[in-house]
């Protein structure tokens, strides 16, 4: 008796509940269909997955985005990997367009628990053979996964939007504090070497989401500022940055930023704090109610497509960033 394998790949793509119009666009974007599953929330609230699909030896990448309620689809995630590892899949990739738990990612004080390690650890436990994310709150968090981690960036598509729209000539780069200035400086330079600033700023460890801008590092007269953040939650630390570029002589203020959580306030604080523009990607869903008439969604599903196609053929996914990631 003969025996004769197929040794083709097999790219298979699933979807969270979560954000599935970003899935259906990566999909399209890739020329894959979404693999059909089924999926439900039992009475008491736990969550049941089956794919409708044989799995077995597949190349699987997930995709689940993690806005509110976090919790349910991070579990919902884990459960998938699971079904994934148990059906025999060859190679699971958790794609993560926003990490959560991102922001605990060391311990400020005692008794306190390094939360984006433990994602790091239950994905791992589940079954995730490697992990895709776009913008980490820090990049040492790629050193929580005992695994390969893409860490892709969304500057290129926001810098691009920036430069067709307003140009370089008169721009000033601004970080809304100085933990992130290694940032900005990469933003200066997609800019064609723009000058930067930054906003000294200060925060209650006891009190979350509250913060005190206070006075601008860097000249910013006159200038159309890129104030840039990697997330916006509650809108306080930008919102109070564009008031203090205002009163510093800024001219006109664009906020460009990859991760729109926008929990309330939000949507308010930034409809009204005075910038031109708000930009964001769409790694979190933005429903019609977080809409207002000063904000651009960009789709942040091309470069998820790229990675994952570049992942599968076992490319390079360096070169989607010129080699500069």
């Amino acid at each position: 008796m003969k025996w004769t394998t197929d040794a083709r790949k097999n790219l298979m793509l699933f979807s969270g509940r979560a954000h599935p119009e970003l899935a259906e666009a990566v999909a399209t974007e890739i020329g894959v269909k979404m693999t059909p599953q089924t999926a439900r929330d039992f009475a008491n609230g736990e969550i049941f997955v089956r794919f409708e699909e044989s799995v077995r030896g597949s190349d699987a990448f997930v995709l689940q985005s993690m806005p509110d309620p976090t919790n349910k689809w991070i579990m919902e995630m884990l459960i998938m990997i699971d079904a994934l590892k148990r059906g025999s899949a060859k190679r699971i990739t958790a794609v993560l367009p926003f990490y959560p738990y991102a922001r605990q990612d060391k311990k400020h004080r005692g008794r306190e628990p390094i939360s984006a390690r433990l994602i790091a650890d239950l994905l791992k436990t589940a079954g995730a053979d490697r992990i895709i994310t776009v913008d980490l709150h820090t990049d040492q968090i790629q050193g929580f996964f005992d695994g390969p981690v893409d860490h892709m960036h969304a500057q290129g598509q926001l810098a691009e939007y920036v430069r067709e729209n307003y140009g370089t000539d008169n721009i000033c780069v601004v970080s809304p504090d100085a933990g992130r200035v290694k940032v900005g400086e990469k933003w200066a330079d997609a800019l064609d070497g723009a000058p930067m600033a930054f906003v000294h700023k200060t925060r209650d460890p006891d009190v979350a989401n509250q913060i005190v801008a206070n006075r601008v590092v860097g000249d910013v007269a006159g200038k159309t500022c890129v104030l840039i953040d990697d997330m916006i939650d509650t809108g306080g630390t930008i919102a109070g940055a564009v008031k203090v570029l205002k009163e510093a002589g800024a001219g006109d203020v664009i906020i460009a930023t990859t991760h729109g959580v926008f929990s309330d306030p939000a949507t308010e604080r930034l409809a009204t704090c005075g910038a031109k523009e708000v930009i964001a990607t769409d790694t979190l869903p933005i429903g019609p109610e977080k809409h207002f008439d000063t904000l651009t969604i960009l789709s942040i599903a091309p470069l998820l497509a790229q990675t994952i196609s570049e992942v599968f053929e076992n490319g390079s996914v360096t070169s989607l960033f010129d080699g500069n990631a």
